[in-house]
């Protein structure tokens, strides 16, 4: 498996990660008493998703000299 592939699984997987906590959030968010510290930990969790998704796509891209 070479770096792109690998790249690649990873990406897949953080945004499999991430579709699930929005999920939750969702989920958890509904309920009428919900734990708000909770919720604030897996937005958080979320968000730090993001940026390694964003950092990913970024290294996959490949260099264009402007």
């Amino acid at each position: 498996m070479n770096e792109q592939e690998m790249l690649k699984q990873k990406l897949a997987d953080l945004r499999s990660e991430h579709r699930d906590l929005d999920d939750v959030i969702t989920r958890l968010s509904e309920r009428a008493p919900f734990d708000q510290l909770q919720l604030q930990r897996l937005k958080k969790r979320k968000l730090a998703l993001k940026d390694q998704i964003a950092l990913l796509e970024s290294r996959m891209l490949p260099d264009i000299i402007a």
